[in-house]
């Protein structure tokens, strides 16, 4: 059973680390490319348009590598978590239903019209597909994570005697109070990426002395939204994310934290530590007192709950790796607010363009969103274990009886041959896009 569940879970992250790869910079493209086409229709300058025009091929390739990815987790929930799918179907249901019939059929139908129909429809139409194809990327993110929030605090359900969760208020659902920060906290972490992959494109043009105008627009508009992203994503939205873990998953957050006794006198935060699972401690650690009191609760002295105060058995199932995915996270997230910050000052004293060290570190930086945005999931899925409806359901309840580690592992081994080669397809695909470079041209 412990064999089975643990292959029905590493297929479940896997393809869904996978997945995610690509959601996260289509959900963040779409606002840029939204707003280079907004630019366009002020200025009359071609270059935005170009530049909309350019992205959204990527989007485009992204979005295709999405849908590829994300059918086989679908059909997971019906074989490798069917007790879980069965338990559970009445709720989260109706979320990823609504989720595949009007936000992604509202993205995939308009992002046709953008890339073909502008010349059919004209520019305030195309201005209006792009739109609706940014509205249906993040409507179809509010979605997923509304299911995700319910996970994470169940709420508006009642349990029948055959043991089914179902919905008896379909306004709590929307209205959970987990999902509005998450919302936030998942969007602005797309931006980011979003963000980093335009200005690292921009960095390498000017870096190449190729397609220099564009490298200039594509860096500056990428520091910009990087900056204010990478702030927003701390602040306010991480913080709120922070305090609902604290409200409603007190254990996850002592785990995340690395605090595995009662600190009297207010909790310190630990900037550098190893969890030490034998003696229930960190070793190595750097920490500075009192610090996480005052910014969970805003007081030097507020009592932050231990692991000693939990029983073992509600621990989180991976205490080290769910503390290292949330040191991650924020360690990046901090970097990206310095980076993009420099990046920013340069750029007001226009100095930007020609800091070589800056477009050096800024390309280089490119595969680190998706770093941060990866642990930043793992930090919340390894949270809310050893639960799936957190504090209802246990992992162990929900996955499928019938189905074995062998088959499951045998699945598993083909994903991964498979995703490879998907991989070094899109990044084949996605280089000969970048290399060629948007052109200006005439309307």
């Amino acid at each position: 059973m412990e064999d089975m569940l643990f292959y029905d879970r590493m297929q479940f992250a896997f393809t869904i680390t996978f997945h995610y790869l690509f959601p996260q910079l289509t959900m963040g493209l779409s606002l840029m490319i939204v707003y280079f086409k907004w630019k366009f229709l002020r200025t009359q300058i071609i270059k935005y348009n170009d530049a909309a025009k350019f992205w959204m091929k990527i989007f485009a390739l992204n979005f295709a590598m999405g849908v590829v990815t994300g059918i086989p987790m679908e059909f997971q929930f019906g074989t490798n978590w069917a007790k879980f799918s069965e338990l559970t179907g009445g709720i989260i249901g109706q979320t990823l239903a609504m989720e595949g019939m009007f936000s992604f059929f509202l993205e995939s139908s308009f992002l046709g019209l953008f890339l073909f129909g502008e010349k059919l429809m004209g520019q305030k139409l195309h201005f209006l597909t792009g739109f609706l194809v940014f509205l249906g990327s993040w409507a179809s993110g509010y979605l997923i994570i509304a299911t995700h929030s319910w996970m994470q605090n169940p709420v508006g359900f009642e349990i029948l005697e055959n043991g089914k969760f179902v919905l008896n208020n379909f306004g709590a659902l929307f209205s959970n109070p987990w999902l509005l920060p998450s919302y936030l906290h998942n969007q602005l972490a797309s931006v980011i990426t979003a963000s980093f992959v335009v200005a690292s494109i921009g960095a390498f043009y000017l870096l190449s002395k190729k397609h220099n105008e564009f490298g200039k627009l594509f860096l500056k508009t990428g520091v910009i939204f990087g900056l204010v992203s990478s702030v927003l994503v701390a602040f306010p939205t991480g913080d709120l994310v922070a305090k609902n873990v604290v409200k409603y998953q007190p254990v996850t957050f002592a785990a995340m934290e690395g605090i595995f006794e009662t600190e009297e006198g207010g909790s310190e935060i630990v900037l550098i530590g190893q969890p030490d699972m034998e003696f229930k401690k960190l070793d190595n650690k750097i920490a500075v007192p009192n610090v996480l009191s005052f910014l969970t609760y805003q007081k030097w002295h507020a009592q932050i709950k231990g692991l000693n105060e939990f029983d073992e058995k509600d621990y989180p199932t991976n205490i080290p790796g769910l503390y290292y995915s949330y040191h991650i996270m924020v360690g990046l997230g901090t970097i990206f607010i310095g980076l993009m910050g420099i990046a920013a000052f340069q750029l007001w004293r226009k100095k930007l363009y020609t800091s070589k060290w800056i477009l050096w570190s800024i390309m280089f930086m490119l595969p680190f969103p998706y770093i941060a945005n990866t642990t930043g999931w793992y930090t919340a899925e390894l949270g809310r274990q050893p639960w799936l409806v957190y504090n209802l359901l246990r992992t162990s309840e929900g996955a499928s009886p019938t189905v074995s580690a062998g088959n499951t592992l045998f699945t598993l081994l083909g994903f991964i041959g498979l995703y490879l080669l998907l991989g070094m397809l899109f990044l084949i695909l996605a280089g000969k896009i970048i290399k060629k470079g948007p052109e200006l041209q005439n309307l």
